[in-house]
């Protein structure tokens, strides 16, 4: 008779949030937060952050999660217009830098940020006596001719990032530019891992060039996941004055959902020092949480961008799909 009248335990409550597939978090870090609001966590993995959001837009009249993760700067302006997102009354512009906060409250709120940078194979340079190109025009060098690998911009998150980052160097002489890329060789693939894997001569792939569009943080990656361990990372990153674009992630409350006030509390998780503190040696991205700790290794070989090609969301809205059409004339793509 006790153990009837004993009061029922609460029902756990179930948070999906829909992912692009880099995501990773660490177990114990999502369980603080599951343990504390008597919550279970679903991530639900959908491709990269363009194919993603497309999976968020076309299902946003029967949502198929609370919260989206990872949507990004290049493609932030496509959710807003849609009107995926419910807008949350979180604030966090004392403890988040301005640089990341510019026209995106009250929908969607930045988790992390990292650097599209040309990355070159140390040691293909040592032994072809070749001088690492220090900026985008020298890209163009005729020294240069078939050794970078770049993504198609109208089919890669960083591939179109890259893109942006020669808009807001060249100005409009930009699409001369790729030009001049296109007449040196510039080998084209659809994706990330295609570029970075397979035609890449300086990580597994072992292809024939020795640069790719990638990440300021990839050395660190080299060195972290090394098997065999190594002590130096065996690429670098061209980090010169506007060579890299900056790609901010955000996260947002989907429209429809009927745990709103769980997925406020899921973005307050977010932007909180543990998981800030988790995020570079999960998704190998920069927290934008100044006082969020950085791992010594990630300190140690990820290079820091201090002067990248930056855009608003507004004004990637405004001209993307332009800058797309133009540059796909150009290519022959």
């Amino acid at each position: 008779m006790l153990s009837a009248c004993a009061p029922r335990a609460p029902e756990v409550q179930t948070l999906t949030v829909m992912t692009h597939d880099s995501f990773s978090v660490s177990a114990a870090v999502a369980r603080q937060f599951e343990q504390a609001n008597n919550a279970k966590l679903v991530f639900l993995k959908s491709g990269d952050a363009g194919a993603m959001l497309n999976k968020a837009i076309l299902s946003m009249n029967a949502p198929l999660a609370d919260i989206l993760y990872g949507v990004d700067n290049t493609f932030l302006s496509r959710a807003l217009e849609a009107g995926i997102f419910e807008p949350t009354s979180l604030a966090f512009s004392e403890s988040i830098p301005s640089e990341f906060l510019i026209g995106v409250a009250p929908y969607a709120l930045p988790v992390d940020y990292g650097d599209v940078c040309i990355n070159y194979d140390k040691a293909y340079f040592i032994e072809n006596h070749l001088t690492v190109p220090a900026s985008l025009e020298e890209l163009s060098d005729p020294n240069y001719k078939g050794l970078l690998v770049v993504e198609d911009p109208t089919t890669s998150s960083p591939g179109l990032a890259f893109m942006m980052a020669t808009r807001v160097h060249f100005g409009e002489s930009w699409l001369d530019y790729w030009q001049s890329l296109l007449e040196n060789g510039v080998v084209i693939v659809d994706d990330w891992e295609a570029a970075y894997y397979t035609n890449f001569s300086g990580s597994s792939g072992r292809g024939l060039q020795p640069m790719v569009v990638s990440y300021a943080t990839s050395p660190a990656a080299e060195v972290i996941f090394a098997d065999p361990p190594v002590e130096t990372a065996p690429t670098g990153s061209i980090v010169g004055p506007e060579t890299c674009f900056r790609q901010i992630e955000y996260a947002g409350i989907l429209k429809g959902t009927n745990s709103h006030d769980l997925a406020e509390k899921f973005i307050q998780f977010l932007l909180s020092k543990p998981f800030q503190t988790d995020l570079p040696l999960q998704m190998f991205v920069f927290p934008v949480l100044p006082e969020a700790e950085l791992p010594k290794a990630f300190v140690k070989y990820a290079e820091q961008v201090d002067d990248p090609a930056t855009l608003t969301p507004t004004e990637i809205a405004i001209n993307r799909e332009t800058w797309l059409e133009e540059w796909s004339q150009v290519m022959g793509r």
